[in-house]
């Protein structure tokens, strides 16, 4: 079956990445997962070959339907969601999953970890995501890739890349290599709901070049943000740390 460019599909098939990918998930007989793109079911078979509690699979792409269904009738934890996984409503999965492990398409890679980690019950995620994307998701403070989502994870718990994976091992082959990341949300979880903040984070990071008092100027109404930014009024966005940016975003909502 050829693979939809608009689904951003490219489908895993290294078996070695995936019984690295089963082996780091570290599953049990008490898990409930999500997997996002289900697409042949490649993955979706080694984790259930695994003594789990459920599987919840989500497919966008309809062509699959067959192929997955015919699993799921043989595998009682098994169950499909075809659903665009941006828009699908999480809180309707029973039981609520605790880990993601997943081949993310790379087209929707934040808006879609921007919507799961919105729901507290998931403090697991393992990804597999385009490489620039990992190295963004995890980038330490003072670096260019630094950005608004990775701080938020960062101040939520923690972002790893745990394996670097070649282009070579996906059909059809894509342009960029790829990374696993490993994602432990722990701590702050109100951070993934609070529109405010993010607003306040994507508004600081809207030219990357300029200084933080130049890119909130106007923000909220406030002309001069020197009395809230002090020390970091001449700093860039991507200099701060996580700690520095709550420290800054509690003083400026007193």
């Amino acid at each position: 079956m050829k693979a939809l460019k608009r689904f951003g599909q490219n489908f895993l098939i290294d078996r070695n990445i995936l019984a690295f990918m089963i082996s780091r998930a570290d599953l049990n007989e008490s898990d409930c997962i999500l997997e996002i793109g289900a697409g042949h079911g490649v993955l979706t078979r080694e984790i259930l070959s695994q003594k789990i509690k459920c599987l919840h699979s989500i497919e966008l792409d309809e062509r699959l339907r067959p192929e997955l269904e015919n699993l799921a009738e043989n595998s009682p934890a098994l169950s499909l969601h075809w659903s665009d996984a941006v828009k699908f409503n999480y809180d309707s999965l029973n039981p609520f999953p605790e880990k993601i492990i997943a081949n993310i398409p790379y087209n929707i890679t934040t808006p879609l970890i921007y919507e799961l980690i919105k729901h507290s019950g998931i403090k697991y995620y393992l990804l597999m995501l385009q490489k620039e994307s990992a190295e963004r998701l995890t980038a330490k403070p003072d670096t260019k890739a630094r950005y608004p989502l990775g701080i938020i994870i960062e101040l939520m718990g923690s972002a790893e890349i745990i394996h670097k994976v070649p282009r070579n091992c996906f059909r059809p082959i894509p342009k960029v290599d790829s990374a696993l990341v490993e994602i432990r949300i722990n701590k702050n979880f109100e951070l993934s709901r609070d529109k405010l903040f993010i607003e306040f984070l994507h508004r600081a990071f809207t030219h990357r070049r300029k200084t933080l008092l130049n890119n909130l100027r106007g923000f909220m109404n406030i002309d001069d943000w020197r009395e809230i930014l002090q020390d970091c009024a001449s700093l860039r966005a991507e200099d701060l740390t996580g700690e520095k940016w709550l420290e800054i975003y509690y003083h400026l909502t007193k």
